[in-house]
């Protein structure tokens, strides 16, 4: 099954998610406009519904489901459908590339990563948000994997993982934070953001080429 079809069927109940965990989801938006203060031109692969670029002030967004697509459009983010691993754009179009719990569910992460490297100008990067698979709510996440219709084809990574791949695609100079200490729904205010990782469970990352 595509990864792409829950997103599909299954849109309100993403959307739903943020607003049932608004204080998680503010840590996440927090910790990465650290990394993403001026984005420039930018654009988020695997957009959704733009949740975390229309915030950014990331203008376009690419992502293969068509019902994610038409709500990231209503919160005024210029959207394309395609996938991460062949991204409709020309060499050097993007300032910021962003990319927010999508790289867990992307066919080919060597791949992604080198296009992403493509669209950026010499001077730009990259952002990843992601779910560390080795903090406690990774692994967590792991273990009800089978009942959540997102995460059911989800393969989490680790940050030493990501970054060994990051390096392989040309990237370089790494900046981490890290927020979200315990379960998302047992947090009632934004949680702490620190610098590096391997105690948070999201984890920020900005890489040069």
């Amino acid at each position: 099954m595509p990864k792409s079809r829950p997103f599909e069927r299954h849109t309100d109940r993403y959307d739903a998610w943020f607003e049932a965990n608004d204080a998680a989801y503010r840590s996440e938006v927090a910790s990465l406009e650290r990394l993403v203060p001026h984005p420039g031109e930018g654009l988020e692969i695997g957009v959704g519904t733009a949740r975390f670029a229309a915030p950014l002030g990331i203008a376009v967004g690419i992502d293969p489901a068509v019902e994610m697509l038409a709500r990231a459009r209503r919160r005024g983010v210029d959207v394309a459908r395609g996938v991460a691993e062949d991204l409709p754009f020309r060499d050097g179009s993007f300032d910021t590339a962003l990319v927010v719990t999508t790289i867990c569910f992307v066919d080919d992460i060597p791949q992604t990563l080198s296009e992403a490297r493509r669209v950026l100008r010499p001077d730009g990067s990259l952002v990843i948000g992601f779910i560390d698979r080795d903090s406690p709510v990774g692994q967590m996440y792991q273990e009800t994997q089978s009942e959540n219709p997102f995460y059911r084809e989800a393969v989490f990574v680790s940050t030493d993982e990501l970054v060994d791949a990051l390096e392989a695609a040309g990237f370089s100079e790494f900046e981490f934070v890290q927020t979200i200490y315990r379960w998302p729904g047992e947090l009632d205010e934004q949680d702490r953001i620190e610098e590096g990782h391997g105690e948070g469970s999201f984890v920020a990352i900005e890489a040069s080429p």
